[in-house]
């Protein structure tokens, strides 16, 4: 019996896991692939072209008032799935209406900010924001943290599988390595209760899990911040202990904002920010800062000395004595 071809969204899919991106690259992808043929009514897009993208594009732009990194969200899944699912080149060069990119300065708290949010906080999700702040680790970077990343005899935590796929080293906060140590404690306890119980495997990256079939299960490659239960490997299907969900450390930083009554935007994103411009504060190059960032351009990085001149560029108001 001949085998049916897959489905294009299923095609999407296989082509993201080759590839090796994240589950949330493939649920963003897949969303905007959708929405994109649900525009042009169901068309197929291998009968479509820079035409369609151009007005599916400009319709976010104008109509949906999407902000430029979702416009650009959009057009590179869309990219993606001629390039690596229909294997089809553009010849058009896609001229949509952009949608304007916003210019702003990052929210930076204050040292005392800081610490009064973080006195709100207890448990994994204190330790967490600890963690960020400490180190300048993005959310992701954090919740996806393996035993084997944290280097105790060196103080140093190696950021694995970054933006671009590139490691990168930063501290190991001397102020948390004891209470990190007592946390992984607690959470080699769990894992070796998952193993009793016939589970205790963790997802691992690219081709590993392949070629190392029982490394899914050795504490090592086990998440610093696991979740507080175990589900179901939406890729594999696979009942495993993944890490803590980022909505759950939201929430939480959401509550000890308020509680600290900071009138400020504050997001986990924010001590990233308060990292980098603390240090600057204290005198560290910028080319360190963005090392510890893992910046690929300075330029990214130098927002943090525009954040050091907010207020007029430092000039002092004819107003003030």
């Amino acid at each position: 019996m001949e085998q049916r071809p897959k489905k294009l969204l299923s095609q999407v899919r296989d082509a993201i896991r080759l590839k090796h991106y994240s589950y949330q690259t493939e649920k963003t992808y897949v969303h905007w692939i959708k929405r994109y043929i649900f525009f042009h009514n169901k068309q197929h897009p291998k009968d479509m072209g820079g035409k369609e993208i151009e007005a599916f594009l400009t319709d976010l732009a104008v109509n949906q008032k999407v902000a430029a990194s979702t416009q650009n969200q959009a057009l590179h899944a869309i990219l993606f799935l001629y390039k690596e699912v229909l294997r089809q080149e553009l010849d058009l060069k896609v001229n949509a209406v952009r949608a304007k990119k916003t210019k702003y300065l990052p929210t930076v708290l204050t040292k005392e900010e800081v610490v009064a949010i973080i006195q709100q906080l207890s448990g994994v999700h204190q330790l967490l924001i600890k963690l960020l702040y400490g180190t300048g680790l993005r959310l992701s970077e954090g919740l996806n943290l393996r035993v084997k990343d944290v280097d105790f005899a060196q103080q140093q935590i190696i950021v694995r599988d970054t933006k671009g796929n590139e490691s990168r080293v930063t501290m190991l906060p001397e102020s948390i390595a004891e209470e990190l140590k007592i946390h992984l404690q607690s959470v080699k306890i769990i894992h070796q209760q998952d193993l009793q119980k016939g589970y205790g495997s963790v997802y691992l990256p690219f081709a590993l899990e392949r070629k190392y079939p029982r490394a899914k299960y050795d504490w090592i490659w086990q998440f610093v911040f696991p979740s507080v239960s175990i589900s179901k490997d939406p890729r594999s299907g696979e009942v495993r202990r993944h890490h803590l969900h980022e909505s759950s450390l939201q929430k939480a930083l959401k509550q000890a904002v308020r509680k600290a009554g900071i009138q400020k935007k504050v997001g986990c994103h924010t001590f990233r920010h308060s990292f980098a411009t603390h240090l600057l504060q204290n005198g560290y190059d910028i080319r360190t800062v963005q090392e510890l960032l893992g910046h690929k351009d300075v330029k990214t990085t130098m927002i943090y000395t525009h954040v050091l001149n907010r207020g007029g560029r430092g000039v002092r108001s004819p107003l003030d004595p």
